[in-house]
């Protein structure tokens, strides 16, 4: 009997050292590691390198058909004048057309009355060179275009300049966790991790401009677009 109760009770020793030994591996990987969390910005300011703008005609006629060959009697002249300034046809694309019923103003207690029919075509145009831009608009409004604008500046390559602000961010991640860990008294380790957030944002286009008689020459500035990036990097602390 003796050794039989030595053996259990050796055996609840054994079993108790296997809870605590477990508990003890669960509370050491619980603890968090050191570290220093920083957001790191950085920016590039680039000039847009090419352009794309939007153009086009509306006509109202009688019938459909009268209204389709003025607008495509219309929009030839447009095409010209895109075509004498230098653009290509692969940089001439329709974006839209549409037909559509013309009715009177309804009176009360009536049928709607059909008075004609209006058709829009409209084009878009990629401009390979920017300071050509306000140069096309003055083209395409003495061509007859009665809807031209939605001018956007855009960046053949917005990667390369958002790498280089990338750099930039982490660059200034660092100085931050640098300072930090000095005022702390530690010594900054390796990076651990990087997070990106949302990084270039295209410029909004400029609103679509009506031709009007006697319109004076269009001035346009492409000026230069910057671009952001925002990091979070995780710092370890140097042991």
């Amino acid at each position: 009997m003796a050794a039989m109760r030595f053996v259990l009770f050796g055996s609840v020793v054994f079993v108790a050292g296997i809870l605590a030994a477990s508990t003890q591996a669960q509370q050491t990987a619980a603890e968090p590691q050191a570290r220093i969390v920083v957001s790191g910005d950085g920016s590039v300011s680039v000039a847009p390198d090419y352009a794309e703008i939007g153009c086009g005609v509306t006509t109202k006629a009688k019938t459909a058909k009268e209204a389709t060959d003025a607008n495509s009697k219309a929009m030839a002249a447009v095409a010209a004048a895109l075509r004498s300034a230098g653009i290509e046809q692969k940089d001439i694309q329709t974006r839209r057309f549409s037909l559509q019923p013309v009715y009177a103003p309804q009176q009360p207690n009536t049928e709607p009355k059909l008075t004609g029919f209006s058709v829009a075509n409209r084009f878009s145009v990629t401009i390979r060179r920017v300071a050509d831009v306000g140069d096309i608009l003055d083209r395409l409004i003495a061509a007859g275009a009665t809807d031209v604008g939605d001018v956007e500046f855009l960046h053949t390559d917005v990667s390369r300049a958002l790498d280089q602000a990338r750099e930039n961010a982490v660059a200034d991640a660092r100085r931050k966790a640098a300072l930090y860990a000095r005022a702390a008294g530690v010594s900054l380790g390796r990076v651990d991790w990087i997070t990106e957030g949302s990084g270039y944002t295209p410029p909004m286009p400029m609103a679509a401009m009506r031709a009007s008689g006697g319109m004076a020459a269009v001035p346009i500035a492409a000026g230069e677009d910057t671009l952001r990036v925002r990091i979070t990097v995780g710092f370890d602390i140097a042991q």
